[in-house]
């Protein structure tokens, strides 16, 4: 028996360590590429807003002292939706944040619930606390809200919601949100995790979290889709100043990093980046659907930065996306996520959607071909 197996709680060595996409360099070295377009982390195209920039460079002078731990960024944040400091918490991405909320309120014979293929990051964090997760099947690709209040249990501690939903795109309406928030038990969290919030707002059917201010609820959001901040890893939550006070008790101690902090101030200013973001990917989510559809593929509808491709077979989905790198596009394989037959391709800007869109044409005309040998 190896120490490991002594020393590690089966839960935990049952986890499988979570896998970032590939990079471009990757990409390159293997197979000899000069360029290579990334559409597989749903990553901003248009790069980093200006202000973000210089914010953080001269927050790079202070690097020798620790930062204040988010709060001027907490107040900057409560001043911009109206809330009480209090209400606001900042970490290191929104994952932070979640790793925070699994840590606090789950425990023993507790039950997480949630869907099927739910957010990746999820799954390992739920899972690494041993209790029990449950997950109710997609309808439509949309979240069951219906299924999911029946299948809440007398242990059913946290219900983890995704809105717009990664991996799939898709959203639930404010009715249906509505509907199942009445039926849900005041003893029972929910995460409401609205990392893509921003490309999902001007929908009249969209249920802001924050309208609703329920004392069992925690909004999550980020600056690593809309701001371009994924390298800083920096997001932020709002609840009830109860559940902040306790998620303050447990996060490390100046978590977000100074620089993070910084960007993130000088970003909230950048509304001109923030329009130009949100124009690129409205046209180009409207054009890469439009485009797949076209050449045969099922697209499920998305209100996100990302589409998701339904195949027919895991096989399809694994050749579809090996033949692709070839190509030099990298999109998201969706396996990890139990989704094996599915791709997710993230909204990039106007050339590299044309390039991505060719791309698909060469390699599904190369795989029909291929199909179409072998059957003789």
């Amino acid at each position: 028996m190896q120490l490991t197996d002594l020393l590690v709680p089966p839960h935990i060595q049952a986890l499988r360590a979570y896998e970032p996409g590939l990079s471009p360099e990757q990409i390159q070295e293997r197979f000899g590429l000069t360029g290579v377009v990334k559409l597989g982390s749903n990553e901003n195209p248009l790069g980093v807003s200006p202000l973000a920039i210089e914010s953080a460079r001269r927050s790079l002078a202070d690097l020798a002292r620790y930062p204040d731990g988010g709060l001027v960024l907490r107040r900057k944040l409560a001043e911009r939706f109206h809330l009480k400091p209090e209400n606001v918490i900042a970490g290191a991405g929104s994952e932070g944040i979640m790793a925070d909320i699994v840590r606090a309120f789950l425990k023993d014979n507790d039950e997480v619930l949630t869907t099927e293929a739910a957010f990746l990051g999820f799954q390992v964090l739920a899972h690494s606390r041993g209790v029990k997760y449950q997950a109710v099947p997609y309808c439509n690709w949309r979240y069951d809200l219906l299924r999911l209040a029946d299948a809440i249990t007398d242990n059913t501690k946290l219900i983890y919601l995704a809105n717009p939903n990664n991996p799939t795109g898709t959203y639930f309406t404010r009715e249906e949100f509505e509907e199942f928030y009445s039926r849900v038990p005041q003893r029972v969290l929910i995460i409401l995790d609205e990392a893509y919030f921003e490309f999902a707002a001007d929908r009249p059917a969209y249920p802001d979290s924050l309208q609703y201010r329920f004392d069992n609820v925690i909004t999550l959001r980020t600056f690593s889709k809309l701001h371009g901040l994924a390298a800083a890893r920096i997001g932020y939550g709002f609840a009830h100043e109860n559940l902040i006070s306790v998620l303050l008790k447990l996060k490390l101690p100046f978590e977000p990093s100074g620089v993070a902090s910084a960007a993130a101030l000088g970003a909230l200013d950048d509304s001109e980046f923030v329009a130009r973001t949100l124009a690129n990917n409205a046209q180009g989510l409207a054009f890469v659907s439009r485009s797949l559809r076209k050449l045969g593929y099922v697209v499920v509808p998305s209100a996100a930065n990302f589409v998701m491709l339904v195949l027919d077979s895991e096989t399809q989905a694994v050749q579809t996306f090996d033949s692709l790198l070839r190509e030099g596009i990298i999109i998201r394989l969706l396996a990890a996520t139990g989704l094996p037959h599915c791709l997710r391709v993230s909204i990039g800007t106007a050339e590299e959607n044309e390039l991505c869109v060719a791309a698909f044409e060469r390699v599904r005309t190369e795989l029909e071909d291929r199909c179409y040998a072998a059957s003789y």
